[in-house]
């Protein structure tokens, strides 16, 4: 028997047919690879500067307040207590940076269409763009971690390596969540700056990475509490301190929670195309 095509006859699959039946690979290795493709051709600006403006953070904060009666904070050095909160808050602003620009430009020089025609699933799409985004926070969090192990008076070794790993990870992706959906819905960039200074900047200063939330008023605890921020520093920290402001297994939950319900918006937006199609 033949099991060749006859004459005329296609390979090529019939009309609502898929090719790609499972994950397509190769287009996902591809999207991934444009991401962080993009951000590293400017480096410097996107990588190696925010590094530097964390570690500004630290030496102001310790050379102001260390001699000022809080040399210590929750039984460790002020130094040690700052530095986790600094490197995830650098890891959070990028991971929101990287994702916040991706649709956003292309929606404006008009080319959105190289992320909307290949053949790329919702899912797949939105892991590329979160997954570019997450290697950038990794590279801004890296380069701070390394500076600060060699930096005098500041003690930078894991403790708990665990909870590095799923805060870091889950907190950037978070932001890059937070990211695409500001990418969805701004329509320039003055719209993504906005939710940038008035948004992410705020609920990252205020969620305790340059104090205690214990030192804070009850009601303004309770505020802290309610800052999604709040959680993924709280438990970077306990990584490499032991200690923490709040119940590490509670945060993790609240983390992988958010970025759950995150994603789920994201998908939703995405597959209706809402001011992507139109």
């Amino acid at each position: 028997m033949n099991d060749q095509p006859e004459t005329g006859e296609t390979l090529i699959s019939a009309p609502g047919v898929p090719t790609i039946r499972n994950v397509n690979w190769g287009g996902l290795k591809t999207l991934y690879i444009k991401e962080v493709r993009r951000f590293f051709k400017v480096q410097l600006q996107t990588v190696w500067a925010p590094s530097v403006t964390t570690l500004l953070f630290l030496v102001i904060f310790t050379v102001a307040l260390s001699g000022r009666g809080r040399a210590s904070v929750m039984g460790v050095p002020f130094a040690d207590f700052i530095a986790p909160g600094l490197i995830v808050m650098g890891m959070l602003n990028n991971a929101f940076q990287n994702a916040s620009f991706s649709l956003l430009v292309g929606k404006i020089q008009g080319t959105i269409v190289d992320y909307l025609q290949p053949p790329l699933s919702t899912s797949e799409l939105l892991i590329g763009l979160v997954g570019g985004a997450v290697t950038r926070a990794y590279c801004v969090g890296g380069a701070v971690w390394l500076a600060m192990a060699f930096w005098p008076g500041v003690h930078v070794a894991p403790m708990h390596l665990w909870a590095i790993l799923w805060f870091g990870t889950l907190g950037a992706v978070f932001l890059a969540l937070v990211g695409v959906l500001t990418s969805i819905w701004a329509e320039k960039f003055d719209h993504s700056a906005a939710v940038n200074n008035f948004v992410v900047a705020p609920l990252t200063l205020l969620s305790g990475t340059f104090y205690s939330v214990e030192r804070l008023a009850p009601a303004f605890q309770v505020v802290s509490h309610l800052n999604p921020f709040f959680y993924i520093i709280s438990g970077f920290r306990y990584g490499f301190l032991g200690v923490s402001d709040s119940p590490v297994a509670v945060g993790a939950v609240v983390v992988l929670a958010m970025d759950v319900v995150m994603a789920l918006i994201c998908y939703a937006l995405l597959r209706s195309g809402w001011k992507i199609k139109n």
